[in-house]
């Protein structure tokens, strides 16, 4: 499969590259190694997967990582909500994770502290980072936060599409009113051991309870505007205009139903209120009946992101702003169709008037910020 080609092959695309020689990029979010834990024939196995070659059924590999310019990829360890052995789960994933950083030493440098994106770049490697998404793995026990931590863990995701026993999810049912006494005991022990607070998936009562809590700046890693598209996975402009009190950033990501409206309200007849797929659904037969009766999906597109990027800018300062892509096999925008396009954002952004000191604040300059306010507020 050959790489995916630049949407418009111009100047700013050909400025675009040339920027990303001396900047570095970061992805806040990818889920490629549930992707590979899922995947049929390696099931699990990084071995028999081999991230070394192109892979066609999806959009994350060394290759089109390289293609794309990246500097810093922040890779989760995803425990599905539910997971009835949580923690087990995520060191599941998270020795995953170290397999692969060790598989292929020639190509990732472990992601610990902020420094090491520079240090990657210097070496022509990407520092590989290793988050929780899904905070049921602390399962409990504050302690396990120091254990992720000392594993190499440095961004968790507070919970994901279901409320669990301390955080209420944007697309569940509220059980604590946002963030229980509990919860805030979690961020405390975050910020203490210099861990990132990301508040993708969170229900916007927990986002203003741990901003109420914080002693640091905190994420979104992947998550768009809630004034532009209004699935409950955005953030509402009420918390946004918190985030640059906070110096946090909200990293805008690829996942269609959170960038088009239009996406959005097409699979409303198969989602429930909150915005998720009910259990039990048939999902492919409901897809199917969608398109009988209003014909295909509508595509997001580049263009589309990017204007949640232009109304974060404007909404919250340039200084608050990145990109996390959450690719995770599924579907994609038009333009941003795997690791290898993340140059297109910076090229349409150009376009759009954005300058190169804007820009090297997007790609990773506002993200390191908040990694090293973590680090230092540590302790």
């Amino acid at each position: 499969m050959a790489l995916a080609s630049p949407p418009i092959a111009d100047a700013a695309q050909a400025q675009a590259l040339t920027l990303l020689e001396h900047v570095a990029l970061i992805d806040g979010h990818n889920d490629m190694p549930y992707v590979l834990r899922l995947d049929a024939a390696a099931k699990g196995d990084v071995a028999a997967y081999d991230l070394g070659r192109v892979h066609a059924e999806t959009d994350t590999d060394i290759p089109r990582m390289r293609a794309g310019r990246l500097a810093g990829q922040f890779f989760a360890a995803y425990v599905p909500p539910n997971q009835k052995n949580p923690a087990g789960f995520a060191l599941a994933q998270i020795a995953l994770m170290r397999e692969v950083t060790a598989r292929h030493a020639d190509v990732f440098r472990p992601g610990l502290a902020a420094d090491d994106v520079a240090a990657a770049k210097a070496e022509g490697k990407i520092a590989l980072f290793m988050t929780i998404e899904n905070g049921s793995a602390v399962d409990g026990e504050l302690d396990a936060l120091d254990a992720y931590y000392g594993l190499g863990v440095r961004l968790m995701t507070l919970c994901h599409n279901g409320t669990h026993d301390w955080c209420d999810s944007a697309t569940d049912a509220p059980r604590h009113n946002g963030l229980s006494s509990f919860g805030k005991a979690v961020i405390g022990r975050m910020n203490r051991l210099g861990m990132v607070v990301d508040l993708a998936h969170v229900a916007p009562k927990a986002m203003h309870d741990v901003l109420d809590v914080t002693t640091a700046p905190v994420v979104w890693s992947h998550s768009n505007a809630f004034s532009l598209c209004d699935h409950p996975r955005n953030v509402p402009d009420d918390v946004l205009d918190r985030v640059a009190g906070n110096g946090g950033v909200v990293m805008a990501t690829f996942v269609p139903d959170f960038i088009s409206q239009a996406s959005r309200d097409w699979h409303r007849p198969a989602k429930d209120q909150y915005g998720k797929t009910p259990d039990g659904l048939d999902y492919k037969a409901a897809e199917a009946e969608i398109v009988r009766k209003s014909g295909p999906r509508p595509k997001a597109t580049l263009a589309e992101y990017c204007d949640h990027l232009d109304y974060l800018a404007q909404r919250i300062g340039h200084d608050h702003v990145g990109i996390g892509s959450d690719f995770f096999g599924g579907a994609v925008p038009e333009g941003l169709e795997d690791v290898s396009t993340f140059p297109n954002v910076i090229a349409e952004l150009l376009r759009r008037g954005w300058s190169e000191a804007n820009l090297a604040k997007l790609a990773s300059g506002n993200m390191l910020r908040v990694m090293r306010a973590v680090e230092q507020a540590a302790g």
